[in-house]
């Protein structure tokens, strides 16, 4: 987890949200324990029940459970649960910035691949995408 909080959402929200990019990053699979509440509370300087908040959200979604006096742990098919609503937040609610951005911009798909590969970011292409 990043150690610095920003002011644009509650920090609860915001250690949600970074157990969240563990899960679809991999760091934490299926099965894995989170941090304990009171590791991250010492570690990040925060309330304990600020971190227990964040992780009842998660609790909440169906992404982990808690096993009474052993902590939590990440459920099966979180990964896959997280991608399909993430990808779907994305389409609804950032993608039409990005899209009407590169209309006004006139940007070409070549010129968005070619930036990507010179960036050093993967241009993955597969009859599934299409």
């Amino acid at each position: 987890m990043h150690r610095e909080w920003n002011d644009s959402q509650p920090i609860y929200r915001q250690v949600r949200d970074r157990v969240v990019a563990m899960i679809l990053d991999g760091v934490l699979k299926e099965g894995d324990p989170l941090p304990s509440v009171r590791n991250v509370a010492a570690e990040y300087r925060l309330n304990p029940l600020t971190v227990l908040k964040g992780y009842q959200q998660l609790v909440d979604e169906g992404l982990v459970e808690t096993r009474r006096g052993r902590g939590m742990f990440v459920n099966p098919g979180a990964r896959d649960l997280l991608l399909k609503g993430e990808r779907q937040k994305f389409l609804s609610e950032e993608w039409p910035r990005v899209y009407a951005t590169i209309q006004r911009l006139g940007l070409k798909p070549k010129e968005l691949l070619d930036a990507a590969a010179k960036n050093g970011l993967p241009a993955k292409s597969s009859k599934e995408d299409r």
